[in-house]
């Protein structure tokens, strides 16, 4: 019988593949009621009098639509609805009824539709008469296994496993993108993420920024945007100023403290980013305990903002010190930018834009400052004025943050930017967002949208700090991570004394892990919410963790590896209908994959990926424990379970590329 079974499932198979290729139809149900049945269609040119091709009737118009002649996959959802919604205009309701979502009873259905409940009032009849009249219509429906009403007026539902097989056939001959369809009109998105400052090293409050700006950056991108990232480095200001006047202190004799010289400056930097990162605290602290010293800081900074020569070669210097260590840090943790722009790239276009602000009457002084008005009728609370220039003449943050929608704007044309910053400068950014749509420096097309993200937390509650109560270098953090997973792999080699790991590679499999428990720890958390950072839990290969994701992902990838040194890689295989419930499960959770990826661009919300791949190695580890892949009987099953394997394997190193990192080869 078993066998039986399994022969049964393999035709329905190989019968909706042929749906989908248009050689056989589906006369659909009649009117009343009573299932359908599937027939060969007739050759081309030849029109069906009794019912429609079942490509166009229900599957293949339901799993691809045409747009500007391109074939594109719809969501799993799409085709459930309009299955749905057909059964619905033909029982003679509205369609705006017929919308189907994921089941919150999975114990008892895998999607619902609640129309019949809206609908009722309209049509003044029973919820439940409604949902028994659409389940009538559903009854021989190839999309369904099941479709029955429940009162009051459930309509409960179960996608046909023949079909689920036939739209994951779909997805696997979709190699690289698997039925996410790269957008047919690509914007030009900038993201300015990351906020280092420069001759500072980074600490723990730069990760939030750099990892959730570097995966949107990604989501981006593999969904056919171009996506520009934009480090916006903090180069200018007092600290400059504060760098040079220790500098001139230390080094009096430096040429470029000569205000006469008019050689070239050198080459070399006369620092070390050792000796810079201690430099700026010095200075910094000196000039709170020093007013004349602070006065000399603050006069350096005004000629440098001036122009004066030697100044700028330090500016230059300093740059170049700073950003080569910036970069070696991003980079350990999988994060890029396309442009290392900073504040100092704005400031030549501050002039014309403030006067082009008070030409145009946006502009003027108040208390001596210059200001634009930037409140509206519709705020419930105050928004104090965007300062443009201090009394003193002096350019602020407001200014140089403007300045860069300018040069944004001019250079790159985007139709949205994108701001990753702390949550609590929401309302610095409305101030800035209102001033540049008030004074035209965008088009009201272009978005400018503010991504708050929240604050990273011990487990005391309180933001992350080190043991002895200051803040963290990023460096360090990610050093303290990669020793811990070090130190759970080393113990797993001298467990499993048949796992022939150098000591080499795992160090780098360490590292590739720590990654992962760093970057699913915070991006698994919505941006806008605080988090506690717990290094145990992150760390963990148990729960909702980075480490588990690459766990299952390393799994799949061993058991492949067994299954194609005994019968080498079956590319002509396909996937059968679903043998048990673990496996059409798993295959559930993989086909929401392209929904999935949508609505995380679209929602700029990178931890709707994350809880998706937990979900699918939990659907997948499921399917592990119940299912004897390796040593299943029947042959045509086994191999529908490799590739049901490869396509797991897949879609979920897709999301992690997505989310900025990597699985080893093995753990």
């Amino acid at each position: 019988m078993p066998r039986e079974k399994s022969i049964i499932r393999q035709v329905c198979a190989i019968r909706i593949q042929e749906l989908m290729c248009g050689k056989w139809e589906y006369t659909g149900p009649d009117e009343h009621g009573v299932p359908g049945h599937l027939r060969e269609c007739p050759p081309r040119g030849v029109v069906a009098v009794r019912g429609r091709r079942a490509c166009d009737r229900v599957l293949h118009r339901s799993v691809h639509s045409r747009q500007g002649g391109l074939k594109i996959m719809k969501k799993i959802l799409e085709l459930i609805t309009e299955e749905v919604t057909r059964a619905f205009t033909a029982c003679g309701y509205d369609a705006k009824y017929a919308k189907a979502t994921r089941s919150n009873r999975p114990d008892l259905c895998e999607y619902q539709c609640n129309g019949a409940m809206a609908a009722a009032k309209e049509y003044r009849k029973a919820p439940f008469v409604i949902a028994e009249e659409v389940a009538a219509r559903l009854a021989g429906s190839p999309v369904f296994s099941m479709a029955e009403s429940v009162k009051p007026g459930f309509l409960n539902l179960k996608i046909d496993e023949a079909c689920l097989a036939g739209y994951l056939a779909d997805m696997q001959a979709d190699e690289g993108r698997y039925g996410c369809e790269k957008t047919h009109n690509p914007r030009t998105i900038m993201i300015d993420y990351g906020g280092a400052n420069v001759a500072k090293p980074l600490h723990v409050g730069h990760l939030r920024s750099a990892i959730i700006g570097e995966s949107v950056r990604r989501i981006g991108c593999f969904m056919g945007h171009r996506m520009i990232g934009d480090v916006h480095l903090g180069d200018w200001g007092l600290q400059m100023g504060l760098i040079i006047t220790e500098l001139k202190c230390r080094e009096p004799e430096l040429v470029y403290f000569d205000e006469n010289y008019e050689g070239e400056y050198p080459e070399d930097a006369p620092f070390t980013i050792s000796a810079l990162e201690e430099i700026y605290p010095t200075a910094s602290r000196k000039s709170k305990e020093d007013e004349a010293y602070r006065e000399a800081a603050m006069q350096a900074t005004f000629e440098l903002q001036q122009g004066r020569r030697g100044y700028r070669a330090l500016l230059a210097h300093i740059l170049d010190v700073s950003v080569a260590d910036l970069k070696r840090n991003y980079e350990n943790l999988n994060v890029s930018f396309d442009l290392w722009k900073g504040e100092s790239d704005a400031q030549p276009y501050i002039p014309a834009m403030v006067q082009k602000m008070k030409d145009d009457g946006f502009a003027y002084l108040s208390d001596g400052a210059l200001v634009v008005d930037v409140k509206e009728e519709t705020d419930t609370k105050e928004i104090p004025p965007c300062m443009i220039l201090k009394s003193d003449g002096a350019s602020l943050y407001n200014t140089t943050d403007l300045a860069t929608i300018v040069w944004r704007m001019e250079d790159y044309h985007p139709d949205e930017i994108i701001y990753v910053v702390d949550k609590r400068q929401e309302l610095y950014f409305t101030q800035v967002f209102r001033c540049a749509r008030k004074t035209g420096l965008v088009p009201a097309e272009t978005e400018l949208k503010f991504l708050g993200f929240g604050t990273m937390n011990g487990k005391d509650g309180r933001p992350f700090k080190t043991r002895e109560g200051g803040v963290m270098r990023l460096e360090q953090l990610v050093s303290q991570i990669n020793l811990e997973m070090h130190k759970k792999i080393t113990e797993n080699r001298k467990m499993k004394e048949n796992l022939d790991i150098s000591a080499e590679e795992a160090l780098e499999t360490a590292e590739m892990v720590a990654l992962s428990a760093i970057k699913y720890g915070d991006l698994s958390n919505q941006a806008g919410k605080d988090y506690i950072f717990d290094i145990d839990r992150f760390t963990s290969f148990e729960g909702n963790t980075g480490p588990y994701i690459l766990y299952t992902i390393v799994r799949i990838r061993s058991i492949l590896t067994k299954y194609y040194a005994q019968a080498g890689e079956e590319r002509k295989a396909v996937i059968q209908a679903a043998h048990s419930a673990s496996e059409k499960d798993l295959m559930i959770q993989i086909a929401e994959f392209n929904s999935v990826m949508e609505t995380a661009f679209e929602e700029t919300a990178p931890h709707k990926v994350c809880s998706y791949i937990y979900d699918l190695a939990n659907a997948f580890n499921s399917f592990y424990h119940e299912t004897k892949i390796l040593t299943e009987e029947n042959e045509e099953t086994r191999k529908s379970y490799i590739r049901l394997l490869e396509l797991s394997k897949a879609v979920l190193e897709v999301c992690i590329d997505v989310l900025g990192f990597a699985a080893p080869e093995r753990m």
